[in-house]
């Protein structure tokens, strides 16, 4: 026993997990909300989702999230800000305890902080976003800004992560992204394989969509590029569609490995807030999620961004076309096609007349006899 030496049964074998980063695109699409005002209003929504953040940041204290609304004209960060005017923010990026009215209101007093700034920023800034819309940005403009959500939820992904792996000496996004063989893009075989290497900071999306697939179906390019992206680093992207179904968000989480749910009755928001998109990926491995087997794979043509299920590709940049563009140039790339005889109407040549056999000089058919007329 003299050898044994007992400072060994005191050493940490184990490291705490990289905390997780959720980043909530939240559709606020007027014209989409105004038709589910009866069954869900966007208030109740909005205080749905904060409660489902704050069981996000419960459940670990260095959990981060990030709200992104997706706008009719524009796509604008609902929390963080870093000039949030409700508390004025310090040189290292930490937000002083001093209150607009020089102290902390009698009603906040006993509310956890994180949660206070969360519910804070995001009420606050929601509403300026929706004072800030006049009527001449909505008329006319029935979309909602996916594409440039999703551009500000990668960006903050990667900056975020760079620096916590800067900080923790964790493995940063360039790093994962080229193990296991997905830098030619192919997914890995496993559904959360490539997120064994708990050291970087566990990333994922989640999108609150209301509006309709047709409405994104301009945003094609932009928005398969996005989740190209997620693919490729390995974020995958969760969907909670509140009406209707949307074809681009089916797509994007089946190539992301995410979760896909249409909910029949938007008034169980939270419940399906929290039993289906609060488990990050490491808890995922060992839960049974809601699979979608039915995926619609249909793409948006590039020149007038229609849903097809037949179409032209282009063979050097596979661009594709509902219909022969003008003058058979490709207008991504500028390549000559050659659509072959596709839209030529076949040559008609006239049919031969055939001539009638004729037995003993009559015709085979034969000449009608009249019938005779009885006697009397």
């Amino acid at each position: 026993m003299n050898t044994v030496d007992a400072s060994e049964h005191y050493e940490l074998g184990a490291t705490d997990l990289a905390p997780s980063l959720l980043t909530i695109i939240l559709d606020t699409n007027p014209h989409a909300w105004a038709a589910l005002e009866d069954s869900l209003p966007l208030s109740k929504a909005v205080a749905n989702i904060l409660v489902f953040i704050n069981a996000h940041l419960a459940c670990n204290y260095a959990n981060e999230v990030a709200v992104v609304a997706s706008h009719s004209q524009k796509a604008a960060w609902l929390y963080p800000l870093s000039s949030y005017k409700g508390e004025s923010a310090d040189r290292d990026g930490d937000v002083s305890m001093n209150a607009p009215n020089g102290g902390t209101p009698a009603t906040q007093t006993n509310k956890y902080r994180p949660f206070r700034l969360v519910e804070e920023q995001v009420n606050r800034n929601l509403k300026d976003l929706l004072d800030s819309t006049s009527s001449e940005d909505l008329r006319g403009n029935t979309s909602t800004m996916l594409a440039g959500a999703l551009t500000l939820a990668l960006s903050n992904i990667n900056r975020r992560t760079i620096a916590w792996a800067e900080e923790h000496g964790g493995a940063d996004l360039k790093d994962t992204a080229g193990e296991g063989g997905t830098g030619s893009g192919t997914a890995p075989s496993n559904r959360y394989a490539a997120d064994d290497n708990d050291e970087r900071l566990q990333s994922r999306i989640l999108i609150v969509s209301v509006s309709g697939s047709g409405d994104s179906a301009h945003q094609y390019i932009p928005v398969m590029n996005s989740i190209f992206a997620c693919q490729r680093l390995h974020i995958p992207i969760d969907v909670c569609k509140l009406s209707g179904d949307a074809v681009f968000l089916q797509q994007a989480c089946d190539a992301t490995k995410g979760v896909y749910m249409a909910l029949s009755e938007p008034r169980g928001l939270l419940q399906y807030l929290m039993m289906a998109f609060l488990p990050d990926q490491r808890s995922r491995r060992h839960l049974v999620l809601p699979t979608r087997v039915d995926v619609d794979f249909r793409a948006a043509c590039f020149c007038h961004r229609r849903v097809v299920d037949v179409g032209f590709v282009c063979s050097i940049c596979l661009s594709i076309f509902c219909e022969p563009p003008p003058g058979n140039i490709c207008l991504t790339c500028g390549t000559s096609l050659d659509p072959g005889d596709y839209g030529v109407k076949p040559a008609l040549l006239p049919r031969k007349k055939k001539k009638k056999k004729r037995v003993n000089g009559a015709s085979a058919a034969g000449t009608p006899m009249s019938t005779p007329t009885p006697g009397p």
